[in-house]
Protein backbone atom coordinates (compact mmCIF):
# COMPACT_ATOMS: atom_id res chain seq x y z
CA UNK A 1 0.00 0.00 0.00
CA UNK A 2 1.02 3.56 -0.53
CA UNK A 3 3.07 5.49 2.01
CA UNK A 4 2.86 8.76 2.70
CA UNK A 5 5.38 11.62 3.51
CA UNK A 6 4.90 14.05 5.59
CA UNK A 7 5.95 17.80 6.45
CA UNK A 8 7.63 16.33 10.03
CA UNK A 9 7.90 19.13 12.83
CA UNK A 10 11.45 19.94 13.42
CA UNK A 11 10.84 21.83 16.95
CA UNK A 12 7.91 21.48 19.31
CA UNK A 13 6.79 24.67 18.53
CA UNK A 14 6.37 24.26 14.44
CA UNK A 15 3.72 24.89 12.74
CA UNK A 16 4.46 25.12 9.62
CA UNK A 17 7.78 25.28 6.90
CA UNK A 18 9.18 25.89 3.54
CA UNK A 19 9.92 23.14 1.57
CA UNK A 20 12.74 24.43 -0.23
CA UNK A 21 14.32 21.62 -2.62
CA UNK A 22 13.89 18.48 -3.54
CA UNK A 23 16.37 16.17 -3.12
CA UNK A 24 14.91 12.91 -5.24
CA UNK A 25 12.36 12.67 -8.17
CA UNK A 26 9.68 10.42 -9.17
CA UNK A 27 10.26 7.02 -10.09
CA UNK A 28 13.54 7.47 -8.06
CA UNK A 29 14.34 4.23 -4.82
CA UNK A 30 14.77 5.50 -1.59
CA UNK A 31 15.91 3.57 1.77
CA UNK A 32 15.66 4.59 5.38
CA UNK A 33 18.01 7.49 6.11
CA UNK A 34 18.75 9.10 2.88
CA UNK A 35 18.12 12.40 2.39
CA UNK A 36 15.12 13.23 0.92
CA UNK A 37 14.42 17.04 0.80
CA UNK A 38 15.36 20.38 2.53
CA UNK A 39 12.66 22.36 4.80
CA UNK A 40 13.52 25.85 5.89
CA UNK A 41 11.73 27.10 9.16
CA UNK A 42 12.44 30.57 10.28
CA UNK A 43 15.33 29.95 11.72
CA UNK A 44 17.10 26.91 9.93
CA UNK A 45 17.29 24.84 6.59
CA UNK A 46 17.12 21.09 8.19
CA UNK A 47 17.37 18.13 5.84
CA UNK A 48 14.56 15.31 5.94
CA UNK A 49 15.45 11.40 6.40
CA UNK A 50 13.43 8.69 4.79
CA UNK A 51 12.13 6.69 7.33
CA UNK A 52 10.62 3.93 5.05
CA UNK A 53 12.08 2.24 1.79
CA UNK A 54 10.18 3.00 -1.22
CA UNK A 55 10.46 4.25 -4.52
CA UNK A 56 9.15 8.16 -5.11
CA UNK A 57 5.46 7.94 -6.25
CA UNK A 58 4.71 11.42 -6.02
CA UNK A 59 5.76 14.47 -5.24
CA UNK A 60 2.39 16.36 -3.75
CA UNK A 61 4.05 19.42 -2.94
CA UNK A 62 6.60 21.18 -5.04
CA UNK A 63 10.06 22.76 -4.13
CA UNK A 64 9.59 26.19 -2.90
CA UNK A 65 5.94 25.77 -1.71
CA UNK A 66 6.09 28.17 1.36
CA UNK A 67 3.54 27.71 4.48
CA UNK A 68 3.09 23.82 4.18
CA UNK A 69 1.07 22.99 7.61
CA UNK A 70 3.12 20.43 9.95
CA UNK A 71 1.74 16.54 8.92
CA UNK A 72 0.57 17.52 5.76
CA UNK A 73 0.99 14.72 3.09
CA UNK A 74 4.20 16.22 1.11
CA UNK A 75 5.45 12.73 -1.21
CA UNK A 76 4.06 9.43 -1.50
CA UNK A 77 6.17 6.25 -2.03
CA UNK A 78 5.02 3.16 -3.41
CA UNK A 79 6.18 -0.16 -1.34
CA UNK A 80 8.14 -2.72 -2.44
CA UNK A 81 6.84 -4.51 -5.70
CA UNK A 82 3.79 -1.94 -5.92
CA UNK A 83 2.97 -0.01 -9.29
CA UNK A 84 4.18 3.59 -8.62
CA UNK A 85 0.50 4.52 -10.60
CA UNK A 86 -1.27 2.61 -8.42
CA UNK A 87 -0.24 4.01 -5.00
CA UNK A 88 -1.08 7.20 -6.39
CA UNK A 89 -4.20 6.31 -7.00
CA UNK A 90 -5.10 4.89 -4.17
CA UNK A 91 -3.51 7.79 -1.88
CA UNK A 92 -5.41 9.63 0.31
CA UNK A 93 -7.59 11.88 -1.66
CA UNK A 94 -6.55 14.96 1.01
CA UNK A 95 -2.34 13.97 0.05
CA UNK A 96 -3.37 15.86 -2.95
CA UNK A 97 -4.13 19.06 -1.51
CA UNK A 98 -3.22 19.11 1.90
CA UNK A 99 -0.71 21.68 1.12
CA UNK A 100 -1.02 25.00 -0.75
CA UNK A 101 0.64 25.47 -4.22
CA UNK A 102 4.29 27.05 -5.29
CA UNK A 103 2.97 30.44 -5.66
CA UNK A 104 4.64 32.51 -8.92
CA UNK A 105 6.24 35.27 -8.63
CA UNK A 106 3.93 36.89 -10.91
CA UNK A 107 1.90 36.22 -8.38
CA UNK A 108 3.35 38.12 -5.43
CA UNK A 109 4.78 41.44 -6.16
CA UNK A 110 4.30 42.68 -2.89
CA UNK A 111 5.02 41.88 0.87
CA UNK A 112 2.50 39.24 1.85
CA UNK A 113 0.54 40.24 4.70
CA UNK A 114 0.06 38.80 8.28
CA UNK A 115 -1.24 35.47 9.02
CA UNK A 116 -4.69 35.79 9.96
CA UNK A 117 -7.20 33.37 11.26
CA UNK A 118 -8.48 30.05 9.60
CA UNK A 119 -11.43 30.58 7.29
CA UNK A 120 -14.69 28.62 9.43
CA UNK A 121 -16.23 25.39 7.88
CA UNK A 122 -19.78 25.51 7.02
CA UNK A 123 -22.42 24.56 9.37
CA UNK A 124 -25.72 23.21 9.21
CA UNK A 125 -28.56 25.55 9.60
CA UNK A 126 -31.29 23.86 11.56
CA UNK A 127 -34.88 24.12 9.58
CA UNK A 128 -38.53 23.04 10.95
CA UNK A 129 -39.65 22.37 7.58
CA UNK A 130 -36.67 19.94 5.93
CA UNK A 131 -33.12 18.64 6.01
CA UNK A 132 -30.53 20.82 7.25
CA UNK A 133 -28.70 22.79 4.80
CA UNK A 134 -24.84 23.80 4.57
CA UNK A 135 -24.42 27.54 5.05
CA UNK A 136 -21.00 29.73 4.84
CA UNK A 137 -20.63 31.53 8.48
CA UNK A 138 -18.26 34.32 8.47
CA UNK A 139 -15.15 33.96 10.82
CA UNK A 140 -16.15 36.47 13.60
CA UNK A 141 -19.77 34.76 13.34
CA UNK A 142 -18.65 31.41 14.55
CA UNK A 143 -15.19 31.56 15.98
CA UNK A 144 -15.90 27.93 18.06
CA UNK A 145 -16.65 26.42 14.82
CA UNK A 146 -13.52 27.63 12.69
CA UNK A 147 -11.13 26.54 15.77
CA UNK A 148 -13.37 22.86 15.74
CA UNK A 149 -13.33 22.59 11.64
CA UNK A 150 -9.49 23.35 11.38
CA UNK A 151 -7.69 23.01 14.79
CA UNK A 152 -6.18 27.01 14.17
CA UNK A 153 -4.60 26.53 10.97
CA UNK A 154 -4.41 29.73 9.10
CA UNK A 155 -6.75 30.70 6.28
CA UNK A 156 -4.99 29.24 3.09
CA UNK A 157 -4.87 32.31 0.50
CA UNK A 158 -2.17 33.62 -1.96
CA UNK A 159 -0.38 36.75 -1.66
CA UNK A 160 -2.08 38.47 -4.50
CA UNK A 161 -5.68 37.54 -2.74
CA UNK A 162 -4.33 38.76 0.50
CA UNK A 163 -3.02 42.38 -0.66
CA UNK A 164 -5.95 42.71 -2.90
CA UNK A 165 -8.42 42.00 0.11
CA UNK A 166 -6.33 44.14 2.23
CA UNK A 167 -6.24 46.99 0.50
CA UNK A 168 -9.61 46.71 0.01
CA UNK A 169 -10.13 46.73 3.52
CA UNK A 170 -11.67 43.06 3.98
CA UNK A 171 -10.98 40.03 6.30
CA UNK A 172 -9.47 36.94 4.24
CA UNK A 173 -11.02 34.71 6.62
CA UNK A 174 -14.29 35.69 5.55
CA UNK A 175 -13.75 35.37 2.26
CA UNK A 176 -14.88 31.79 0.80
CA UNK A 177 -12.03 30.32 -1.90
CA UNK A 178 -12.52 28.16 -4.87
CA UNK A 179 -8.81 27.54 -5.09
CA UNK A 180 -7.49 23.57 -4.59
CA UNK A 181 -8.81 22.71 -0.76
CA UNK A 182 -10.79 26.09 -0.99
CA UNK A 183 -7.78 28.17 -0.75
CA UNK A 184 -8.70 31.65 -1.30
CA UNK A 185 -7.59 33.16 -4.81
CA UNK A 186 -7.65 36.79 -6.56
CA UNK A 187 -11.13 36.33 -8.19
CA UNK A 188 -12.52 35.58 -4.54
CA UNK A 189 -11.71 38.51 -3.34
CA UNK A 190 -12.56 40.63 -6.43
CA UNK A 191 -15.99 38.31 -6.19
CA UNK A 192 -16.38 39.66 -2.88
CA UNK A 193 -15.74 43.16 -3.34
CA UNK A 194 -18.29 42.95 -6.09
CA UNK A 195 -20.76 41.50 -4.17
CA UNK A 196 -20.58 44.52 -1.81
CA UNK A 197 -18.62 42.86 0.95
CA UNK A 198 -18.49 44.97 4.23
CA UNK A 199 -14.31 46.27 4.69
CA UNK A 200 -13.07 44.33 8.32
CA UNK A 201 -12.99 48.47 9.52
CA UNK A 202 -16.92 48.61 9.27
CA UNK A 203 -17.34 45.25 10.79
CA UNK A 204 -14.74 46.53 13.34
CA UNK A 205 -17.00 49.52 13.93
CA UNK A 206 -20.34 47.58 13.84
CA UNK A 207 -18.88 45.75 16.62
CA UNK A 208 -21.62 45.51 19.83
CA UNK A 209 -20.21 47.51 22.95
CA UNK A 210 -18.39 45.14 25.16
CA UNK A 211 -16.92 43.27 22.47
CA UNK A 212 -12.86 42.80 22.64
CA UNK A 213 -11.28 45.87 21.15
CA UNK A 214 -9.01 44.11 18.04
CA UNK A 215 -4.92 44.52 18.37
CA UNK A 216 -3.31 47.52 17.37
CA UNK A 217 -1.90 47.57 14.03
CA UNK A 218 0.86 50.08 12.29
CA UNK A 219 -0.28 51.65 9.11
CA UNK A 220 -1.09 49.56 6.62
CA UNK A 221 1.09 48.76 3.56
CA UNK A 222 -1.01 50.77 1.11
CA UNK A 223 -1.01 54.24 3.51
CA UNK A 224 3.21 53.35 4.01
CA UNK A 225 3.72 53.50 -0.09
CA UNK A 226 1.22 56.66 -0.33
CA UNK A 227 4.19 58.57 1.40
CA UNK A 228 7.01 57.70 -0.90
CA UNK A 229 7.23 58.43 -5.17
CA UNK A 230 6.39 55.68 -7.49
CA UNK A 231 8.93 54.11 -8.66
CA UNK A 232 11.69 55.95 -6.09
CA UNK A 233 12.29 52.45 -3.89
CA UNK A 234 11.55 48.74 -4.04
CA UNK A 235 9.48 46.12 -2.22
CA UNK A 236 11.34 43.08 -0.77
CA UNK A 237 8.94 40.82 0.95
CA UNK A 238 9.41 39.44 4.71
CA UNK A 239 10.58 36.08 4.91
CA UNK A 240 9.61 33.67 7.53
CA UNK A 241 13.03 35.13 9.92
CA UNK A 242 11.88 38.53 9.59
CA UNK A 243 8.28 37.60 10.26
CA UNK A 244 9.09 35.92 13.37
CA UNK A 245 11.61 38.70 14.52
CA UNK A 246 8.92 41.04 14.36
CA UNK A 247 7.07 39.08 16.01
CA UNK A 248 8.51 38.16 18.92
CA UNK A 249 10.12 41.63 19.81
CA UNK A 250 6.97 43.39 19.30
CA UNK A 251 5.61 40.57 22.00
CA UNK A 252 8.93 40.99 23.96
CA UNK A 253 8.78 44.88 24.40
CA UNK A 254 4.88 44.80 25.12
CA UNK A 255 3.98 42.35 27.25
CA UNK A 256 8.03 42.30 29.41
CA UNK A 257 8.37 45.57 31.90
CA UNK A 258 12.16 45.91 30.71
CA UNK A 259 14.37 48.08 32.97
CA UNK A 260 17.99 48.78 32.63
CA UNK A 261 21.52 48.67 34.80
CA UNK A 262 24.60 50.23 32.66
CA UNK A 263 28.17 49.68 34.21
CA UNK A 264 31.74 50.79 32.55
CA UNK A 265 34.04 48.14 33.20
CA UNK A 266 38.07 47.74 33.17
CA UNK A 267 39.25 45.57 30.58
CA UNK A 268 43.07 45.62 31.07
CA UNK A 269 43.77 42.35 32.83
CA UNK A 270 41.16 40.65 30.48
CA UNK A 271 43.50 41.47 27.42
CA UNK A 272 46.54 41.03 28.97
CA UNK A 273 45.12 37.53 30.25
CA UNK A 274 43.67 36.57 26.86
CA UNK A 275 46.83 37.63 25.14
CA UNK A 276 48.57 35.39 27.33
CA UNK A 277 46.29 32.17 26.48
CA UNK A 278 46.22 32.62 23.34
CA UNK A 279 50.10 32.78 23.07
CA UNK A 280 49.27 29.40 25.16
CA UNK A 281 48.16 27.45 22.52
CA UNK A 282 49.09 24.11 21.41
CA UNK A 283 49.32 23.89 17.43
CA UNK A 284 47.19 21.26 15.93
CA UNK A 285 47.70 20.31 12.24
CA UNK A 286 44.46 20.93 10.06
CA UNK A 287 43.28 20.85 6.24
CA UNK A 288 44.87 23.95 5.74
CA UNK A 289 47.77 23.41 7.27
CA UNK A 290 48.89 24.33 11.10
CA UNK A 291 47.05 26.28 13.41
CA UNK A 292 46.16 27.17 17.03
CA UNK A 293 43.86 24.70 18.49
CA UNK A 294 41.98 27.82 19.54
CA UNK A 295 42.11 31.80 19.65
CA UNK A 296 39.93 33.23 22.52
CA UNK A 297 37.93 36.41 21.77
CA UNK A 298 36.57 38.89 23.86
CA UNK A 299 33.37 37.95 23.65
CA UNK A 300 34.19 34.55 24.58
CA UNK A 301 35.23 35.77 27.76
CA UNK A 302 32.04 37.81 28.37
CA UNK A 303 30.05 34.68 27.67
CA UNK A 304 31.97 32.85 30.24
CA UNK A 305 31.87 35.45 32.67
CA UNK A 306 28.18 36.21 32.76
CA UNK A 307 27.68 32.17 33.06
CA UNK A 308 29.86 32.75 36.40
CA UNK A 309 27.61 35.99 37.14
CA UNK A 310 24.62 33.83 37.29
CA UNK A 311 25.93 31.25 39.07
CA UNK A 312 27.28 33.07 41.77
CA UNK A 313 23.52 35.03 41.85
CA UNK A 314 21.01 32.02 41.43
CA UNK A 315 18.17 34.03 41.89
CA UNK A 316 18.56 35.84 38.60
CA UNK A 317 19.04 32.74 36.58
CA UNK A 318 15.29 32.55 36.06
CA UNK A 319 12.71 32.68 33.88
CA UNK A 320 9.04 33.99 34.18
CA UNK A 321 5.93 31.75 34.20
CA UNK A 322 2.22 33.07 35.21
CA UNK A 323 2.12 30.21 37.86
CA UNK A 324 5.77 29.86 38.99
CA UNK A 325 9.78 31.13 38.47
CA UNK A 326 11.49 28.79 36.37
CA UNK A 327 14.94 28.55 38.49
CA UNK A 328 17.51 27.20 36.16
CA UNK A 329 20.45 24.99 37.25
CA UNK A 330 22.80 25.73 34.26
CA UNK A 331 23.70 29.18 32.95
CA UNK A 332 22.68 28.00 29.37
CA UNK A 333 24.25 31.46 27.25
CA UNK A 334 22.29 32.27 24.12
CA UNK A 335 24.95 34.96 21.71
CA UNK A 336 23.27 36.98 19.32
CA UNK A 337 24.44 36.13 15.76
CA UNK A 338 23.98 38.75 12.74
CA UNK A 339 23.12 36.54 9.44
CA UNK A 340 21.69 37.76 6.06
CA UNK A 341 17.80 39.00 7.11
CA UNK A 342 18.00 38.83 10.81
CA UNK A 343 19.64 37.28 13.70
CA UNK A 344 19.80 33.86 15.57
CA UNK A 345 21.03 32.80 19.07
CA UNK A 346 22.66 30.00 19.26
CA UNK A 347 23.00 28.76 22.92
CA UNK A 348 26.03 27.73 25.04
CA UNK A 349 24.96 25.51 27.13
CA UNK A 350 26.29 25.16 30.80
CA UNK A 351 28.96 27.65 29.89
CA UNK A 352 29.14 27.91 33.24
CA UNK A 353 31.02 24.51 33.35
CA UNK A 354 33.00 25.11 30.20
CA UNK A 355 36.73 26.10 29.80
CA UNK A 356 37.81 29.33 27.45
CA UNK A 357 38.80 27.18 25.19
CA UNK A 358 35.92 25.14 24.81
CA UNK A 359 33.29 27.95 24.33
CA UNK A 360 35.81 29.60 21.74
CA UNK A 361 35.79 26.64 19.55
CA UNK A 362 32.15 25.84 20.36
CA UNK A 363 30.94 30.07 19.41
CA UNK A 364 33.02 29.60 16.02
CA UNK A 365 31.38 26.17 15.07
CA UNK A 366 28.08 27.38 15.71
CA UNK A 367 28.42 30.73 14.33
CA UNK A 368 29.15 29.19 11.14
CA UNK A 369 26.63 26.93 11.07
CA UNK A 370 24.09 29.59 12.18
CA UNK A 371 25.05 31.93 9.05
CA UNK A 372 24.37 28.99 6.65
CA UNK A 373 20.92 27.99 8.58
CA UNK A 374 22.18 24.60 9.52
CA UNK A 375 21.57 24.78 13.23
CA UNK A 376 19.34 22.55 15.02
CA UNK A 377 16.42 23.70 16.77
CA UNK A 378 17.53 22.64 19.94
CA UNK A 379 20.60 24.37 19.31
CA UNK A 380 18.69 27.96 19.21
CA UNK A 381 15.67 27.12 21.41
CA UNK A 382 16.09 27.63 25.43
CA UNK A 383 18.30 29.51 26.87
CA UNK A 384 18.82 30.91 30.31
CA UNK A 385 20.20 34.73 29.36
CA UNK A 386 21.93 35.98 26.17
CA UNK A 387 24.77 37.94 25.03
CA UNK A 388 24.16 40.29 22.65
CA UNK A 389 27.60 42.52 21.10
CA UNK A 390 27.57 45.41 18.89
CA UNK A 391 31.53 46.27 19.99
CA UNK A 392 32.86 45.11 17.02
CA UNK A 393 31.14 47.79 15.12
CA UNK A 394 32.59 50.73 17.67
CA UNK A 395 29.03 51.16 19.50
CA UNK A 396 29.34 52.67 22.82
CA UNK A 397 26.21 51.33 24.41
CA UNK A 398 23.11 50.06 23.70
CA UNK A 399 19.86 48.71 25.11
CA UNK A 400 18.75 45.05 24.00
CA UNK A 401 15.17 43.80 23.64
CA UNK A 402 14.73 40.58 26.43
CA UNK A 403 14.67 37.63 24.21
CA UNK A 404 11.82 35.57 25.81
CA UNK A 405 12.33 32.99 28.03
CA UNK A 406 14.97 34.61 29.23
CA UNK A 407 14.66 37.32 32.31
CA UNK A 408 17.90 39.35 31.29
CA UNK A 409 20.67 39.95 28.01
CA UNK A 410 23.22 41.72 28.35
CA UNK A 411 24.15 44.32 25.70
CA UNK A 412 28.18 44.69 25.63
CA UNK A 413 29.62 47.85 23.68
CA UNK A 414 32.92 48.86 22.53
CA UNK A 415 36.53 48.72 24.31
CA UNK A 416 38.37 51.87 24.27
CA UNK A 417 41.16 54.04 25.82
CA UNK A 418 39.03 56.69 28.88
CA UNK A 419 40.66 58.21 31.46
CA UNK A 420 39.83 57.07 34.76
CA UNK A 421 40.60 58.78 37.92
CA UNK A 422 42.36 56.37 40.49
CA UNK A 423 43.45 57.32 43.86
CA UNK A 424 42.93 61.42 42.90
CA UNK A 425 45.31 60.65 39.91
CA UNK A 426 44.23 61.13 36.17
CA UNK A 427 44.92 57.17 34.40
CA UNK A 428 44.33 56.01 30.97
CA UNK A 429 42.59 52.67 30.96
CA UNK A 430 40.37 50.47 28.17
CA UNK A 431 37.20 50.84 29.35
CA UNK A 432 33.32 48.61 28.03
CA UNK A 433 29.95 49.90 29.01
CA UNK A 434 27.47 47.26 28.90
CA UNK A 435 23.60 47.25 29.77
CA UNK A 436 21.98 45.11 31.44
CA UNK A 437 18.45 44.65 30.35
CA UNK A 438 16.49 43.00 32.94
CA UNK A 439 12.40 41.46 33.44
CA UNK A 440 11.16 43.16 36.35
CA UNK A 441 9.20 40.62 37.03
CA UNK A 442 11.16 38.14 37.80
CA UNK A 443 14.37 39.72 38.52
CA UNK A 444 13.94 43.40 40.86
CA UNK A 445 16.09 46.45 41.02
CA UNK A 446 18.43 45.07 43.65
CA UNK A 447 18.89 41.72 42.39
CA UNK A 448 19.80 42.68 38.85
CA UNK A 449 21.98 45.15 40.26
CA UNK A 450 23.75 42.31 42.46
CA UNK A 451 23.99 40.24 39.17
CA UNK A 452 25.88 42.79 36.78
CA UNK A 453 28.28 43.42 40.10
CA UNK A 454 29.04 40.14 40.18
CA UNK A 455 29.47 40.13 36.09
CA UNK A 456 32.35 43.56 36.52
CA UNK A 457 33.88 41.74 39.46
CA UNK A 458 34.33 38.30 37.32
CA UNK A 459 35.75 40.53 33.82
CA UNK A 460 37.86 42.85 36.22
CA UNK A 461 39.43 39.49 38.26
CA UNK A 462 39.48 37.48 35.09
CA UNK A 463 41.65 34.93 36.72
CA UNK A 464 38.74 33.82 38.11
CA UNK A 465 37.76 32.24 35.03
CA UNK A 466 40.15 29.97 34.82
CA UNK A 467 39.86 28.12 38.47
Amino acid sequence: MPINITMPALSPTMEEGNLAKWLVKEGDKVSPGDVIAEIETDKATMEVEAVDEGTVAKLVVPAGTEGVKVNAVIAVLAGEGEDAGAAVKGAPAEAKADAPKAETKQEAPKPEGPKLEAKPEPVKAETKSGPAKSEPVKAKDAPQQADAGTSGARTFASPLARRVARDAGLDIAAIAGSGPHGRVVKADVETAIAGGAKPAAQEARAAPAGAPAPAPKGMSDEAVLKLFEAGSYELVPHDGMRKTIARRLTEAKSTIPHFYLTVDIELDALLALRTQINNAAPVTKTDKGEAPAYKLSVNDMVIKALALALRAVPDANVSWTDSALVKHRHADVGVAVSIPGGLITPIVRKADEKTLSVISNEMKDLAARARSRKLKPEEYQGGTTAVSNLGMFGVKDFAAVINPPHATILAVGAGEERAVVKKGEIKIATVMSVTLSTDHRAVDGALGAELVAAFKRIVENPLSMLV
